[in-house]
């Protein structure tokens, strides 16, 4: 909320008329020149202004002006607002000053590159731009094209960072949902291969067990170990 009231030479007309404020108070309120605030006593400053009332409007409270009265060295205090109104969203183009035209082209090219996913309404909204300027930059057609630098529209001010985020997320939801198959299981044919015929063993991930005894080596004979076992007298 602004630190200045609504119509603040009104107001001053108003607090002049209605109370016994201070030249400086109304005019530190007001954010006008005590020298101002004279004049509209003297009748020689906004002649023909209706006062505003603040109180009506919620901007300052009897007791408030009661008690700077009370006090001429103490401030004003704009009353904060107990309501709040919602962001009104333009519609249309934007309109964009005279002396930020000149950035307009480095702001599109700045949403070309970084933001692809946005329509050409989109860019046109953000930036106020027309469709023949876009195409241009797009083309690499435009007349200063060798010369444009891409720069945030936000940092050039030219759009906030919620309408960038508002027209990047309706894109999103514009876009195609990919689907996501994750992981699957091997076929069957891998999981349950046979050795080969040199006796060596695949695993799934490819690799060679070489560690697999041959047909041809001899094997353990359990009972000749037994028997020595049983020879073994025990320790007394």
């Amino acid at each position: 909320m602004s630190n200045a009231p609504l119509m603040p030479k009104a107001t001053a007309v108003w607090l002049v008329e209605n109370t016994s404020l201070t030249f400086d108070q109304i005019a530190d309120f007001c954010k006008l020149h005590p020298l101002e605030v004279k004049g509209i006593a003297d009748g020689e400053v906004a002649a023909g202004i209706k006062g505003h009332d603040p109180i009506t409007s919620g901007q300052l409270t009897r007791e408030e002006i009661a008690h700077s009265e009370k006090n001429p060295s103490r401030a004003l205090q704009l009353a904060q607002s107990k309501v709040r109104l919602p962001e009104t969203r333009r519609r249309g183009a934007r309109y964009t000053p005279l002396s930020r035209r000149q950035d307009r082209p480095n702001a599109i090219l700045w949403l070309v590159r970084n933001h692809p996913e946005l329509k050409d309404a989109q860019i046109m909204r953000l930036v106020g731009t027309t469709k023949t300027t876009l195409q241009a930059i797009r083309n690499r057609t435009h007349w200063n094209s060798a010369a444009l630098t891409p720069t945030d529209p936000v940092t050039l001010g030219l759009c906030t960072q919620m309408d960038l985020d508002f027209e990047v997320n309706r894109a999103a939801k514009d876009r195609p949902i990919l689907e996501d198959r994750g992981q699957t299981l091997m076929p069957a044919e891998v999981t349950t291969q046979a050795y080969d015929e040199e006796g060596d063993e695949e695993d799934v991930f490819g690799t060679v067990d070489r560690h697999r005894p041959e047909a041809g080596e001899d094997a353990i004979d359990l009972d000749s170990v037994f028997a020595k076992l049983k020879d073994l007298k025990p320790e007394e």
